[in-house]
């Protein structure tokens, strides 16, 4: 019971205050230790509160840097996108391929929605898929909770892998494999999620086309997704199921369409106000806009798929051991970061923007990543005491002892609770992560299975973080009226979770 009071400090405040990540998990982190030198002080590593504090926090400090590396290389890319009108550009290109609009909602909620997860992640396709499928004919509630359900399979690779190499990096276990098992829960049960947007799209008026042909569109859009989506992560790696599964997809998606029901291509507004048009923007070669994502796509192929290139950049290496308890490490030509900034500064020529315009976006993804690079470090750091000091393990032994048999269907479950309080299945893998792995290792349950389990629920749970409702209502003027949204999203994310851990449960049992 006590082994659980740091995590229950942080629900508490997030879930119950309403506080912000760093201040619930700078607390959550106070606690812990306080608990690791007293209740749990035997299991506490090093040869004195001085010691513990210090290897367990360098080991926080470094898998928060190794994180944000990633999270700000990728914002990087979508502030240059910003300012160069890349993004108008592929939202005004996806927009165009139907004048259906039912088809329309398939395009912004679904592969919009997945690319700009792949790509950014953070909040960022919630922001702006919201309005655009306003312009289409959703109401505002219809409008955010659409968004919030099309986007969800693939944030458990979102911000260009963000989550799955975060748990690599606390567990130890390799990226591609729980990348793998992770993919797999999503492509098996993933078709859930596009018909409960399907569902919802219904609720405008959208008589244009009849709802059994429609339905046979968003079977498709969910196919030429998952499948890509599937043989990315088996094949590359965390890096781009997401991202390249939605340009794979859409691109699949949008010859078929072409071919069968060719159409007048009916332009939408890129954003709900008309004056943020950029029609010098919109006048962009779709190659030049996409160059940033197409020079990272085929950065991670080459660098994933190339047996020799891999091996070379993989050689050097940074690696450091404290007090013989506590270590980190790090490939730094093979880490997503470094290929991420590639391609934000190679993107950025292609795009011909100067130097000034490359600096810009890069403070300007430095200013938005300092909050978040600090919640990584108290969460980091409270997860690493917690392990160090021994209440992980106390946690597991609790629910090996009352999850025999049941823990599989469970282990989605505490994935989307992880993320229903950060907002973020990043900070859910970082909460949750270690206790995974010592609970299914005490239950003789295969460790990688449990992982993908906790990884598709930290996705899933995206869909009812109040964080990201909260978020995505301002953009269409719902401030207030959230709790809309979450009746909306609550019971798909209790379906999918359930069907995942059915899933999770025949996995373990084969």
């Amino acid at each position: 019971m006590l082994a659980s009071v740091p995590l229950v400090v942080v629900l508490f405040l997030m879930v119950g205050r309403q506080w912000p990540a760093a201040p619930a998990g700078a607390l959550g982190l106070g606690t812990a230790f306080l608990l690791a030198e007293t209740r749990f002080g035997d299991s506490a590593a090093g040869d004195g509160v001085a010691q513990f504090a210090v290897g367990t926090m360098s080991e926080a400090l470094f898998s928060a840097a190794m994180i944000t590396w990633i999270v700000v290389a990728a914002l990087c890319i979508y502030e240059l996108q910003l300012r160069s009108g890349g993004m108008d550009r592929i939202q005004d290109a996806i927009a165009s391929i139907s004048g259906d609009p039912r088809i329309k909602v398939l395009l912004v909620a679904w592969f919009f929605a997945l690319f700009l997860e792949g790509a950014a992640g953070f909040g960022t396709p919630i922001a702006l898929a919201a309005p655009l499928l306003v312009t289409i004919g959703l109401r505002p509630v219809d409008a955010v909770a659409t968004a919030l359900l099309g986007h969800a399979v693939g944030v458990s690779f979102g911000a260009i892998g963000t989550p799955v190499i975060t748990q690599s990096t606390i567990t130890g276990v390799d990226a591609a494999s729980i990348a793998r098992m992770t993919a797999l829960y999503h492509a098996a049960i993933g078709g859930l999620m596009v018909w409960m947007v399907f569902r919802l799209s219904a609720s405008a008026s959208m008589s244009s086309t009849a709802p059994g042909r429609s339905g046979l569109w968003f079977g498709l859009g969910g196919a030429a997704f998952l499948a890509p989506y599937f043989g990315l992560a088996v094949w590359l790696g965390p890096e781009l199921p997401t991202l390249g599964g939605a340009i794979l997809g859409l691109a699949v998606f949008a010859g078929v369409l072409a071919l069968v029901a060719p159409r007048s291509k009916a332009r939408v507004e890129a954003s709900a106000s008309p004056a943020a048009r950029d029609d010098h923007a919109l006048a962009m070669p779709l190659a030049r806009a996409a160059a940033p994502y197409l020079v990272l796509t085929g950065l991670v192929a080459l660098t994933r798929g190339v047996p020799w290139i891999k091996e070379t950049l993989q050689r050097p290496a940074v690696e450091w051991v404290m007090l013989g308890e506590f270590s980190g490490s790090v490939e730094p030509f093979y880490h997503p970061g470094t290929l991420l900034l590639v391609a934000f500064v190679c993107g950025g020529l292609f795009q011909r923007t100067s130097l000034y315009g490359l600096a810009s976006a890069a403070v300007a993804a430095s200013i938005k990543v300092g909050p978040a690079a600090v919640a990584l470090v108290a969460t980091l750091g409270m997860s690493r005491m917690m392990v160090h000091g021994g209440m992980i393990d106390a946690l597991a032994i609790l629910a090996a002892a009352y999850g025999a048999g049941s823990w599989p269907l469970m282990a989605p479950l505490v994935g989307v609770l992880g993320t229903f309080t950060t907002g973020s299945a990043t900070a859910s893998n970082v909460l949750f992560s270690d206790f995974q792995q010592d609970t299914a290792a005490r239950l003789n349950l295969p460790v990688v299975e449990m992982l993908g389990a906790q990884t598709a629920g930290a996705g899933v749970g995206n869909v009812v973080a109040p964080h990201n409702i909260i978020a995505g209502g301002a953009t269409v003027g719902l401030t207030g009226k959230e709790g809309a949204v979450l009746r909306k999203t609550a019971i798909p994310c209790a379906v999918y979770a359930t069907a995942c851990g059915l899933l999770s449960l025949l996995m373990a049992r084969r």
